[in-house]
């Protein structure tokens, strides 16, 4: 569904995922490598929603590579990306690599001699904002939150500008219980933008005292172990939608925590991105812009709204409406955020929006050009 008065990107729209895999070998590595994709390309053949791959070779470079899959929509694949077992069975890939790095392109358009010519797109474009936006959680050992919130709170941002072509917008960090998430939004490319910032001394010195107080261990200074942190807390966006024109005065940010029942989280991330979707042709609505994360049973619903959430708790919460109400209720662990029983009413709608909702822990935008 798209419309004039907003923009719209979003993981649920139904179309075909292109994902192209582009990979710099090391040298003599060939045979590594061509081990290690086989291992990959048995094991993905039988993940639900995928379609097939393609393995090319540059015909200039021959220590460059492409692998090319396709997937019937997008959560099938991000629900594979950022599975147990798809860490596991790449990790043989990352000795042979130099440089990988991986795109997502929904298909709108396909055409060849066995296809039939199709009027138009097969899918509607979406308009963007040219913002892209990650997220990263983590949690804490139990007891430490007060100390990681002083950590968190403390550092200096880092430079905004990364390059020519790239700028690093804002970073927002939230905590739930043990549970830190912190969001990011960048103009231009986001892995040249994460690269800056884990570079930057001020970070790396934020990171460095944080290593106590987690729960899973790391080491920076080991790119394995580096790696599998961040590929583990990596959470991505699966809808984002914002009102069109300017960003109205006093607009305040907020982060909602909605721990689904298991196996239950892309469905939970697809009612409340549906939902916000409805809401946009509002003129009063209460949120002006919201980004949905989700990763596992784990989602993560950022929003900008014109007013206090209490105001209008429903809206805030992404549930308006009783059936609404009840569907989030078969799908989300309230034992999870300390809640029992049915969502009836207001009341009930309240009580879960404190419940859900995260403390801000700090918001940095980067000052305007």
């Amino acid at each position: 569904m798209t419309s004039s008065t907003y923009t719209s990107q979003s993981a649920f729209d139904g179309s075909r995922l292109r994902v192209i895999l582009f990979v710099d070998l090391h040298e003599g590595a060939q045979q590594e490598f061509l081990d290690a994709y086989e291992h990959m390309r048995s094991r993905v053949a039988s993940v639900p929603g995928h379609l097939g791959d393609q393995l090319c070779q540059s015909a200039e470079d021959p220590s460059q590579w492409l692998i090319t899959s396709e997937w019937e929509t997008a959560p099938p694949y991000l629900a594979w990306v950022h599975s147990e077992e798809h860490f596991e069975t790449v990790r043989p890939l990352q000795d042979c690599v130099r440089e990988l790095r991986s795109m997502r392109y929904r298909i709108l358009r396909e055409t060849g001699r066995a296809l039939p010519l199709p009027d138009g797109l097969q899918v509607p474009v979406r308009v963007g904002d040219g913002v892209t936006r990650h997220a990263l959680t983590f949690t804490v050992k139990p007891g430490s939150e007060s100390k990681v919130e002083e950590i968190l709170a403390g550092y200096a941002p880092p430079e905004a500008r990364v390059d020519d072509s790239t700028r690093l917008l804002r970073t927002t960090l939230f905590i739930h219980g043990n549970r830190v998430v912190r969001t990011v939004e960048v103009q231009g490319d986001l892995t040249a933008a994460l690269r800056h910032v884990a570079r930057q001394p001020e970070v790396r010195a934020v990171e460095e005292a944080l290593n106590p107080y987690l729960e899973q261990s790391r080491d920076l200074t080991d790119p394995e172990s580096a790696r599998a942190f961040f590929l583990r807390a990596a959470m991505p966006p699966v809808h984002h939608v914002a009102r069109g024109g300017p960003e109205p005065a006093g607009l305040r940010r907020h982060a909602l925590y909605y721990p689904a029942r298991k196996g239950r989280g892309t469905a939970l991330a697809q009612l409340l991105s549906q939902q916000d979707e409805t809401t946009m042709d509002d003129p009063a609505g209460l949120v002006h812009r919201s980004t949905v994360f989700h990763r596992g049973d784990i989602v993560v619903r950022l929003i900008d709204v014109t007013r206090d959430p209490e105001t209008a708790p429903a809206l805030a919460l992404g549930v308006n409406g009783t059936r609404r109400a009840a569907v989030l209720e078969r799908l989300l662990d309230g034992a999870a955020l300390g809640m029992a029983g049915p969502l009836t009413g207001e009341r009930d709608a309240t009580r879960l929006l404190a419940h859900a909702g995260m403390t801000l822990v700090t918001d940095r935008r980067a000052p305007q050009s």
